[in-house]
C-alpha cells in the first residue's frame, strides 16, 4: 500500500500547494522548508512511505532466501526507502536550487532512492524473468535521464521526475501484489506438508 499512499499524498500535496505544477516543479518542492504542506510531505509522504518500503523489503527477504541476488534485490528496495526517508529528513531548498548544505544531502538521498528503485525493478525483472519489471526500470531510468538533461526540449524536469516516481510506484505495487498472491498460494502447501 505504500506506493499508493505515496502517490495519493503527492496528489493531495500538489493540489493544496498554490502554484505547484507537476510539469515544472520537482516533487521535493512540496516539502520545502516553510511550504504549506511541509509536515505532511516530509513526515508522511517521504518518512512513512520510505519506512514502509524498508519493512516490505525485510518481509520480502524473509520469504525469498534463494541466494545473494535475491538478497541484493531486497536490499535495493530497502535502499529506495532509506533514500526517500533521508530526502524527507533533509528538505530541498526553495526551487530545489542549492542555498544550503541541506540541499546537497537531500539530492544525495533522493538520488540513492531513485537509483535503487530503478535497479530493484531491473534486478527483480531479471531474477523473475519479468518484462514488466524490466520495462518499468527502463522507463524510470530514461525519465530521470531526461529530467537531468538541461537541454531537454520536451518540458520541465518535474514532468519526468513525476513520470519516474509513478512508474516505479506502479511497479512496486504490482510486484508486491504478485509476491503476496504467490506467497498465499504457496503457504497452504507448507501447512499441509508439515501436518
Amino acid at each position: 500500500m505504500s506506493p499508493v499512499l505515496w502517490l495519493a499524498l503527492l496528489a493531495v500535496g500538489g493540489a493544496l500547494q498554490p502554484g505547484f505544477s507537476p510539469l515544472t516543479h520537482y516533487i521535493s518542492e512540496l516539502g520545502t522548508r516553510g511550504s504549506p504542506n511541509e509536515s505532511l510531505i516530509r513526515s508522511a509522504a517521504f518518512g512513512l512511505t520510505g519506512f514502509l518500503y524498508v519493512c516490505f523489503a525485510l518481509g520480502l527477504r524473509a520469504t525469498h532466501r534463494q541466494g545473494w541476488l535475491f538478497a541484493a534485490a531486497c536490499c535495493l528496495i530497502a535502499l529506495e526507502g532509506i533514500g526517500r526517508m533521508g530526502a524527507g529528513v533533509f528538505p530541498c531548498d526553495p526551487g530545489c536550487v542549492r542555498a544550503t548544505e541541506t540541499q546537497d544531502l537531500h539530492t544525495r538521498f533522493a538520488t540513492v532512492g531513485f537509483c535503487s528503485g530503478i535497479l530493484a525493478a531491473l534486478l527483480w525483472g531479471a531474477l523473475l524473468r519479468s518484462r514488466f519489471s524490466v520495462g518499468c526500470g527502463v522507463v524510470a531510468l530514461v525519465s530521470l535521464l531526461l529530467m537531468s538533461w538541461e537541454g531537454n526540449p520536451w518540458g520541465g524536469p518535474g514532468l519526468f521526475e513525476h513520470l519516474a516516481t509513478i512508474v516505479l510506484s506502479i511497479w512496486l505495487f504490482v510486484f508486491a501484489v504478485r509476491a503476496i498472491h504467490h506467497q498465499s498460494a504457496v503457504a497452504p502447501d507448507r501447512f499441509t506438508s508439515s501436518a
